[in-house]
């Protein structure tokens, strides 16, 4: 028997989004490191001391800097020290990441290994194409799907109607978002870089990663996120909500002046990050349990 979904529901999720009364806000750490960044008189010093007061994220922080996410040769033990290797918009964008997917990490492990593969692959493609701030499209790659959480978290019992749906219509999680809530997870997820004043460089990708296109000013990294939805999701690595792998869009593919025959060496580079990850993924799923709490000074 088909599930049936509250329509008035749905329709005050869409009024409270547009009212920013649905989206989460951030931990008042990130929040405080954002406006840290921007402020060129802060030093790489402060900022390290300001992230080592939470040691959760501090220690995620290490960690997704020495992973093969970003495959630096030596080990970076101090977060100060990954402040200076790494830039502080970096940084800002890793302590942005591991802050948002702590609640994916718990509920929805599938799709964070579907982000984390995506953005490996990004970062592939950015490195391969000498792209500058390959990092912060590899962190556009990883927050790309931020919407379909918010959607979880705020109307869970219809989640249900979506999966069934999926399976019984055998359409696409964003055909079937489209169809029953009349939004979908990209408009969610850019409402949401609005209310946290994102710059565009990640809200675009975000926004327009199922539609190129429609990316007026980072149309690059943009195509470079739908590119590796695209190969993560035929991959098969982490559940990006369907089994379906979504059309590649050609003229982003044209942009990126990869040739057919560079794609057995860009999966191969990548494949060995993916491997790598299964494990990285199940560590920092556990850290979190592992740290003591926070020490306040």
């Amino acid at each position: 028997m088909a599930i049936e979904w509250d329509e008035e529901k749905i329709a005050g999720f869409r009024e409270k989004l547009r009212q920013a009364k649905a989206l989460p806000t951030l931990p008042g750490i990130v929040s405080k490191l954002t406006q840290m960044v921007e402020d060129p008189s802060v030093s790489a010093d402060r900022i390290g001391r300001v992230i080592a007061k939470d040691q959760i994220l501090a220690a995620k922080l290490l960690k997704l800097v020495n992973s093969a996410f970003y495959g630096f040769p030596g080990r970076i033990s101090t977060v100060s020290s990954a402040v200076i290797l790494l830039g502080f918009n970096v940084v800002r964008s890793l302590v942005l990441s591991a802050s948002i997917f702590e609640a994916m990490e718990k509920t929805v492990v599938g799709l964070w290994e579907h982000s984390l593969g995506c953005a490996a692959i990004a970062n592939v493609i950015a490195r391969r194409l000498s792209i500058n701030d390959p990092e912060e499209i590899s962190t556009a790659a990883l927050l790309h799907d931020i919407g379909k959480v918010v959607i979880r978290e705020n109307l869970a019992e219809e989640a249900a109607v979506l999966d069934e749906a999926i399976l019984g219509e055998n359409i696409s999680l964003y055909e079937a978002e489209q169809r029953i809530l009349k939004i979908n997870h990209t408009q969610v997820g850019q409402r949401l870089c609005r209310h946290w004043n994102l710059p565009d460089r990640l809200a675009e990708p975000i926004a327009y990663h199922h539609e190129p296109k429609k990316s007026a000013n980072h149309y690059v990294s943009t195509a470079i996120v739908h590119v590796a939805d695209v190969l993560v999701r035929a991959r098969g690595f982490g559940f990006g909500g369907d089994k379906w792998v979504p059309a590649l869009d050609h003229n982003a593919w044209a942009a990126l002046t990869l040739r057919e025959e560079d794609l057995p060496g860009l999966i191969a580079e990548a494949e060995e990050v993916l491997v790598e990850l299964r494990g990285f993924s199940f560590e920092i799923q556990t850290l979190g349990e592992k740290c003591p709490p926070a020490i306040e000074s």
